[in-house]
């Protein structure tokens, strides 16, 4: 029996990652997810740099003439009289903008007329321009205080709040809320697609071996039971696999970046964020390769290494969970539009957590969180989502003892539904047709 399963898991395992879509997607992926993230900000930002605009001002109340600021993006040109006979001279000749400020005494009000596109950052940027001039216009007529003393009094009136968290131990550490809160979303979102992507391709397989009519010589030879823990292993497998060597290419990663650019740890951290973190690790390539790693963990409320440990452990729980249950979904039906019927109520969990990721983020101590990060069916993505923000051991213990509870319930009912639904065809059975199989 044991040879029986290992060869069905070996079989699995080597026709998966033996093709090309496994190869791209495993070398790849990281690479396409930096280019996404990374590319159309560069290009929008490039874009928006090289765009240089002539704004032409008309200026019905006066108060604003001479009074804008050239910078490299945009040079300011002033006009008075008709707005009709200067937009009909001016805009399109040699003049992007036409700015028409307009007289009215209860607010500030004004029109921008252009013909082609615009930078779109550039209404914001006049309107902010506008809001300045004005105020510092009020300042010292109602109040005879001039700007550069109104900048300075308010500069040290500024408060600056720096999140310090202290843990069981006693010790102190400046965190970021904001880099836990987007890596937890992160680790949510990835999380889900992981197990919506493989969970899937263990219902696509034993739908396709039932059509097919290959799973008939199968049984043949191997126990339904056998073929069902080959089949969902040999897929976890491929993920971990895959799991793996995304993990391996992002230290790869950072670890290239910090021998470019040795004293990047140095030039990102603060003084303040220093003398948190601790004393800073000594001179040279691999010392500073080591400051990179600690100044990364100094985002997070708990070590790099644990949250990695609990997301290939939610990724593995999570995962046999939902493809026991896809696996089982797959064997009641004949064909993949039937299968969406059953596989809605087991996947509904799993989106309704994926919706919940931001509120969950935002306030990963809430009553909210905590339950959706013990319920097993939203559990792996909840956790993994509250995971860097800061969990409190006991929480996180029992999260995962509750997993692992609800997996060995899911395989038993799987496995039950499995033996008999595999070799049914013909009419779609009813919820109280496999609920009988259950009892059996």
């Amino acid at each position: 029996m044991k040879n029986k399963t290992l060869l069905i898991i070996s079989r699995e395992y080597l026709t998966r990652i033996q093709k090309k879509s496994f190869i791209i997607l495993t070398i790849l992926m990281p690479v396409l997810l930096a280019a996404l993230i990374v590319l159309p900000t560069l290009l929008l930002v490039r874009s928006e740099e090289k765009q240089f605009s002539n704004v032409l001002v008309v200026d019905d109340t006066d108060i604003f003439v001479n009074k804008f600021t050239d910078n490299d993006n945009m040079a300011f040109h002033y006009r008075s009289g008709d707005i009709e006979s200067i937009k009909g001279e001016y805009l399109g000749n040699g003049y992007d903008v036409i700015l028409h400020i307009l007289d009215n005494s209860q607010s500030l009000k004004a029109n921008m007329f252009y013909k082609k596109s615009l930078p779109s950052s550039l209404q914001s940027t006049l309107e902010s321009s506008m809001n300045d001039i004005c105020f510092n216009r009020m300042l010292q007529d109602s109040l005879n205080v001039q700007p550069k003393r109104f900048e300075y009094l308010k500069n040290l009136a500024k408060a600056d709040i720096s999140t310090i968290q202290i843990d069981n131990r006693g010790e102190e550490k400046q965190l970021h809320s904001e880099v836990n809160q987007l890596f937890g979303m992160v680790c949510g979102i990835v999380i889900y697609m992981i197990i919506i992507l493989f969970a899937s391709q263990v219902l696509r397989g034993v739908l396709e071996e039932k059509l097919n009519r290959v799973v008939e010589v199968l049984i043949s030879s191997v126990r339904p039971s056998q073929l069902l823990i080959g089949k969902i292993v040999g897929i976890a497998l491929v993920g971990l696999t895959q799991l793996f060597i995304w993990i391996a290419m992002s230290f790869a990663i950072i670890g290239g970046i910090q021998l470019l650019v040795p004293d990047i740890a140095s030039t990102a951290a603060t003084a303040e964020e220093t003398a948190v973190a601790g004393q800073m690790l000594a001179d040279g390539a691999a010392a500073g390769q080591e400051s990179l790693f600690a100044l990364i963990q100094n985002y997070f409320s708990v070590s790099f290494g644990t949250i990695i440990a609990c997301f290939v452990f939610f990724f593995i729980a999570g995962y046999l969970i939902y493809s026991t249950l896809y696996a089982a979904t797959g064997s009641v039906v004949d064909n993949e539009s039937d299968s969406q019927q059953y596989t809605m109520p087991i996947t509904l969990p799993l989106l309704l957590s994926i919706i919940l990721v931001p509120t969950i983020s935002t306030n990963p101590d809430g009553p909210l969180a905590f339950w959706f990060s013990m319920i097993p069916l939203t559990s792996p993505i909840a956790m993994m989502t509250r995971l860097p923000s800061g969990v409190p051991a006991w929480e996180l213990a029992l999260s995962m003892a509750l997993t692992l509870g609800f997996l060995v319930l899911s395989i038993y009912v799987s496995a039950k539904i499995y033996r008999i639904g595999i070799l049914t065809y013909g009419k779609k059975p009813s919820w109280k047709t496999i609920f009988k199989w259950m009892r059996n």
